[in-house]
């Protein structure tokens, strides 16, 4: 007899249990649902400014592409530039690279 008052008392107890873990897990998922509700809210109102924003992010990466493929045709105006105003280069006083009064320098141990 006290073995079956105990088998009932336990299964009793794991229902209990089951069920307090079940409300605590349907809070926890109520929960989650309401951030989602209010993420979802939020996506709505991004995605409304973004419509309006479409346009104008068109006309800027038209504009980035002109301005991209002209690069390479400045860089090379700009390095004609440079080199007309530049100080030319001084050539060596004995005919080979200038070597530092100190010698050249050695790695260390």
């Amino acid at each position: 007899m006290t073995l079956i008052v105990l088998t009932v008392v336990c299964i009793a107890s794991l229902i209990v249990v089951l069920a307090i873990f079940l409300l605590i897990i349907g809070a926890l998922l109520n929960r989650i649902a309401e951030d989602l509700d209010d993420c979802l809210g939020n996506v709505k109102k991004i995605s409304q400014h973004v419509e309006v924003i479409i346009p104008g992010v068109e006309h800027i990466n038209r504009t980035g592409g002109v301005v991209a493929s002209a690069l390479p045709l400045l860089y090379g105006g700009a390095e004609h530039i440079a080199a007309k105003f530049a100080s030319p280069v001084p050539t060596p006083i004995s005919g080979r690279t200038n070597v530092p009064a100190s010698g050249r320098r050695r790695s260390r141990p």
